[in-house]
């Protein structure tokens, strides 16, 4: 699955069905970042698909399904635990394309930053991701998801 913003058929809909549209997009990211951030690697990985697919920063290759979704967070995790900082992200100017299929096409920034144990935080990166969003036992959840540097995207 590719995700593709640009050129995609999107799905017009009433303003206040769109607003509730949004607004559920933006509570999901929120959500699934509290998640990262906390290190609840079980139940961020289950904010994406059984047979997702993740393209991160940090890897060449894509991480596939849940099980390789859960060692990707469990470790970093480890990572910083022993560097002794925090990494918190930020999620903005989120984009959300509805699309014929109900699936959503989202597009956001997102900042990345680590809290040394000692002094001030310290920006990391400057992310974009680019989602595919589907309906999955009455929740959103990512099928797909594509970081790129923001320089980059």
């Amino acid at each position: 699955m590719t995700v593709e913003l640009a050129g995609t058929a999107e799905r017009t809909l009433p303003g206040d069905e769109f607003a509730a549209l949004y607004a559920q997009a933006q509570r999901f990211y929120a959500h699934q970042m509290r998640l990262l951030d906390t290190h609840d690697t079980e139940r961020w990985a289950e904010t994406f698909t059984e047979d997702a697919l993740l393209h991160p920063l940090s890897q060449p290759g894509p991480i596939r399904a849940r099980a390789g979704l859960e060692n990707y967070v469990r470790t970093g995790a480890a990572h910083q635990r022993r560097a002794g900082s925090r990494l918190d992200h930020w999620v903005g100017m989120l984009d959300v394309r509805p699309q014929p299929d109900g699936s959503l096409h989202t597009r956001c920034s997102a900042l990345v930053h680590a809290t040394p144990g000692q002094g001030g935080p310290k920006v990391l990166y400057v992310c974009v991701m680019q989602d595919v969003l589907v309906r999955s036992r009455g929740e959103w959840r990512i099928a797909h998801r594509r970081v790129t540097r923001d320089d980059l995207a």
